[in-house]
């Protein structure tokens, strides 16, 4: 089994059946998809500002805010979501691990499009 495959998932043929095999899947790829999002945006950031005297250092700020954010918050989500799997008795399959993980990271996104958390 290839070490890569088998860190995403890939490499399991049998659904996840315990709870540190769900919990650890679904925040993989929750980390993985928003170091993802975030290099795209440092990227995108460093290319706009790179002239800027202060500008040229925000990438930096996005590329640990997206490591440290579904470092936080990931941790506990999956485990929240990893625990409704196990409690109910429920194999997860790893591509609903994949589904799971990035759909914390688009709704992440979608919090940080919106003025949500502005008006509480």
């Amino acid at each position: 089994m290839d070490p890569i495959g088998s860190m995403f998932g890939f490499g399991w043929s049998k659904p996840l059946n315990t709870f540190s095999k769900m919990w650890y899947q679904v925040f993989l790829w929750a980390l993985f998809s928003s170091v993802v999002v975030h290099t795209v945006a440092a990227l995108i950031a460093f290319l706009t500002l790179r002239k800027h005297k202060y500008g040229k250092y925000f990438p930096l700020a996005i590329l640990i805010m997206g490591v440290l954010t579904p470092a936080l918050t990931g941790i506990v989500s999956s485990a929240a979501i990893a625990y409704v799997y196990r409690a109910s008795s429920y194999p997860m399959n790893p591509l609903h691990a994949l589904f799971w993980g990035c759909g914390q990271t688009f709704i992440m996104g979608c919090m940080g499009f919106t003025r949500i958390l502005a008006t509480l």
